[in-house]
């Protein structure tokens, strides 16, 4: 069994009524509420290798003091990094969040770019960053891939690649555009409560019929009980 084109539309179906018991990305939930592109933007870079609950709490607290990028600008670089601790890398991310603002106010005045080559120029900013920006403030068609999606769709074979670059190339020439702003939303989830990256729970997995490292990891057990 493997997944391709011909079954990936089923399979997204699957996973997006799946992910409906679980919570969300943290900037996904945020945008919603904060459709504002540099809101999305500064949230996106701050929850980089931090976990959503901190994420959630820390944004809540640094848009209280600051707003706008010119707000950025003014506070001291101390009290900054003081404001989104314990977020991962908070020193270096707080003179990125400095620099990045005021790289808006003097080449986007104050705006940010609605392109990936113009999003990756900007301090701290890659293209899983940008693409999700694109996706969540622009509502433009884009694929981020992260650790999780980069690991779930090659365990389903999908793709066979090394890094996430890669795979978020492979996936921009394969998969169905109506897929490309949801499969972030959808794997995210998926690949925190299900297809973990250590002891993927296939047991219960719903796609475990067409997923073959599912069908691996369930021979195996299966195989360890006699």
């Amino acid at each position: 069994m493997a997944i391709t084109n011909e079954n990936i539309s089923e399979v997204m179906d699957i996973l997006r009524r799946e992910i409906e018991k679980f919570r969300k990305p943290i900037v996904e939930v945020f945008s919603r509420k904060n459709p504002d592109p540099f809101k999305i933007l500064i949230a996106t870079l701050l929850s980089a290798r931090t976990k959503d609950t901190i994420t959630a709490k820390v944004i809540d607290k640094l848009f209280s003091v600051v707003d706008g990028p010119e707000d950025f600008i003014k506070i001291d670089e101390e009290h900054l990094a003081t404001l989104i601790y314990p977020i991962g890398f908070y020193r270096q991310k707080a003179k990125h969040l400095k620099e990045l603002s005021k790289q808006l106010l003097e080449k986007y005045n104050g705006r940010v770019p609605d392109t990936i080559e113009e999003l990756t120029t900007l301090p701290g900013v890659g293209r899983k960053t940008a693409n999700l920006v694109l996706i969540l403030g622009f509502n433009k068609d884009a694929i981020c891939v992260d650790t999780h999606v980069h690991r779930i769709v090659n365990r389903w074979q999908y793709v066979s690649t090394k890094t996430p670059e890669e795979t978020e190339m492979e996936l921009r020439k394969k998969l169905p555009k109506r897929h490309w702003k949801e499969i972030n939303r959808i794997l995210v989830t998926f690949g925190q409560n299900i297809c973990t990256p250590i002891n993927p729970k296939c047991e219960i997995c719903p796609i475990n019929k067409v997923c073959p490292y599912g069908q691996k990891e369930l021979k195996k057990k299966h195989e360890n009980k006699r």
